[in-house]
């Protein structure tokens, strides 16, 4: 692209526009305007860098006029560029302030140094135009599935050619165990595009959710149409994945739709995933449901919800425990990010060791409450009473009506009960006193005696210092254990979630009670007003009514339950593998029948 200067052949110019500008796939006049600076550079380094130089080429013939402009200025600071009104009248006595004069130049021949120099100003004008193009042509793709060619890899990152820009997939975004060589055809998620110093970066990835659930809206037409959505995805990647679907039309099975004739449909993602497992799981607005359809192949006895919390136990037998975990945790670690919520499995056996032991806790805490013989305790708590408040402050017909007990009878119990409540905040009372908590805490609403105690016990004794606390201090806050390096991982697999506990730990407040306890406390303090804590409650109950719609946001915030941990020897183990799901599918293509599964016992504890 070198020039001989401003008298080359007008052809030559056009045709080198036209060749440099389908090269880059960019706008032929960006080239023409390139060739254009180029040469005022180097007109300018030929009659002086105080010149006003402007070169224009025709993009129809390609001829290139140069020419000088000279402003009149009542103040001339450059003569080489401005000239006074004065003698500008001499040249033109129409002329006024702000007029340009314009005088042609003859074409020049440059120098070899010269020309280089318009050389490199042309090609950074031309990368800097395909960058553009690049980053506009991708920006707006973002979330789409695009193929390229893998170009060069670096320390595990895959460089990939799109034909008309290149892309990275960087380690920890790859399949695990997945060996690419050059030339190799891939297909990736475009997962971000930024525009960086060194141009449009744009980042591709193959482990995400995102990538499964595009790979099969592609090969499923009613996804596509929008009869069968996509309602969640959980991927463990390159060994197992769950996706769940539900229909618009009654009509079709969306998890038929997704396996196809003998499988065709599914097992097209399987093989772009590198053999992945997938299991297509049933949707379910009711919850208890879903997180049944999403723990196949294990089967369910028994699950109970805790909304506030949000968490839900699963009983299991104790045949099926292994096949629930999955191995290493597989299993349940990908139906709680499938479902959103937090999920403890146990047997039919620990759930009963434990209703019992809580049985018996409670029957020793009204004995020595309300001084009764176990008998009477075991009654009340066969009606599921399960703390002295609601003894104490129950309608007294709902004691009487226990088998055995009269109205004198509830009655003295519920006098116990009182007496008992009475005495317990008596004795918190004091220990508040003692601590130096203030009295206007209790102006804040929910605040009771026993939560000032912890809050003194922990340092919070005014409304300051309630007011300076922040709800994670005292509900406690999860963060999720960073992935480990492909091949490297020891431990619990990355996904798992670290719970940090709060002051308030083991007291039975929400994060929202304890925010508005805060919030309330500000305001007590002036710190915000009235209207302030009422749009801050009206955003939160937003927030609250779109927590299902948060879908694979709601499943990466959510835990896994405890029994995750827990080691199993290698046969139980090997069983997750062995099990077919409702609409698990192998690597062979194979599909395991359909099981009907009875709807489980479930449990809503409020």
């Amino acid at each position: 692209m070198a020039l001989s200067g401003i008298s080359a052949n007008r052809l030559e110019i056009l045709q080198i526009a036209d060749a440099v500008a389908r090269e880059k796939s960019i706008d032929r006049r960006i080239v023409i305007e390139a060739m254009e600076e180029a040469m005022q550079k180097a007109a300018k380094s030929r009659y002086g860098a105080d010149h006003d130089i402007r070169c224009n080429i025709d993009p129809r013939t390609g001829e290139a006029k140069l020419s000088r402009v000279v402003t009149v200025s009542e103040l001339v600071e450059n003569p080489d560029a401005q000239i006074s009104l004065a003698d500008a009248q001499l040249r033109n006595a129409e002329a006024k302030l702000g007029d340009a004069f314009v005088e042609q130049l003859p074409p020049l021949d440059v120098g070899r140094v010269a020309a280089q120099n318009a050389k490199q100003a042309i090609v950074q004008r031309v990368r800097e135009a395909e960058r553009d193009r690049q980053f506009s042509e991708y920006k707006d793709r973002v979330g789409e599935i695009v193929s390229g060619t893998v170009k060069r890899v670096e320390y595990g990152n895959v460089i990939v050619d799109l034909g008309r820009a290149e892309a990275i997939v960087r380690r920890d975004e790859m399949i695990p165990r997945e060996n690419v060589r050059l030339g190799d055809r891939l297909r990736a998620y475009v997962q971000d595009v930024r525009r960086e110093q060194r141009g449009p970066q744009i980042f591709l990835s193959r482990a995400r959710p995102e990538f499964m659930a595009k790979l099969f809206a592609q090969e499923v037409p009613e996804i596509y149409d929008g009869v069968v959505e996509i309602k969640a995805v959980a991927r463990d990647p390159g060994s197992r994945a769950k996706i769940a679907v539900i229909s618009k039309d009654r009509s079709i099975d969306p998890v038929g739709a997704c396996v196809g004739m003998r499988g065709s449909r599914v097992q097209a993602v399987v093989n772009e995933l590198q053999g992945e497992k997938v299991d297509i799981i049933q949707y379910d607005e009711e919850q208890a449901t879903f997180v049944v359809n999403a723990l196949a192949p294990a089967e369910v006895e028994k699950v109970v919800l805790d909304e506030e919390a949000g968490r839900i136990e699963v009983v299991v037998p104790e045949s099926q425990l292994s096949l629930a975990i999955g191995r290493r945790g597989q299993n349940v670690r990908l139906a709680s990010q499938l479902t959103g919520w937090n999920i403890d499995i146990l047997t039919v056996e620990e759930e009963s060791e434990r209703r019992n032991k809580e049985r018996t806790e409670r029957a020793q805490l009204f004995m020595e409450a309300l001084d009764i013989d176990e008998v009477i305790a075991q009654l009340l708590v066969a009606v599921d009473f399960a703390t002295v408040e609601e003894i104490a402050y129950v309608d007294p017909a709902e004691v009487a009506s226990i088998e055995g007990f009269t109205e004198e009878t509830a009655a003295e119990i519920q006098g116990r009960a009182r007496d008992y409540l009475e005495r317990i905040e008596a004795e918190r009372d004091a220990r508040r006193r003692e601590l130096g908590v203030a009295d206007e805490l209790r102006q804040i609403d929910g605040m009771t005696t026993s939560l000032m105690v912890t809050l003194g016990e922990n340092g919070i004794k005014t409304l300051e210092d309630l007011a300076d606390c922040s709800t994670d201090d005292l509900v406690g806050w999860t963060e999720r254990k960073k992935p480990a390096a492909p091949g490297r991982q020891r431990g619990p697999a990355p996904g798992d979630v670290v719970k940090h506990k709060g002051i308030l730990e083991g007291l039975e407040f929400s994060r929202k009670e304890v925010e508005d306890m805060i919030m309330s406390s500000r305001v007590a303090l002036g710190w915000i007003t009235a209207e302030d804590l009422a749009a801050h409650r009206g955003e939160g109950q937003a927030d609250d009514g779109g927590l299902e719609a948060a879908g694979e946001d709601a499943g990466e915030e959510a835990g896994v339950g405890e029994d995750v941990g827990e080691d199993v020897d290698g046969d139980a183990a090997n069983s997750d593998d062995a099990g077919a799901d409702a609409a698990a599918v192998e690597p062979d293509g194979t599909e395991a029948d359909a099981a009907e599964t009875d709807t489980p016992e479930t449990d809503t504890t409020k």
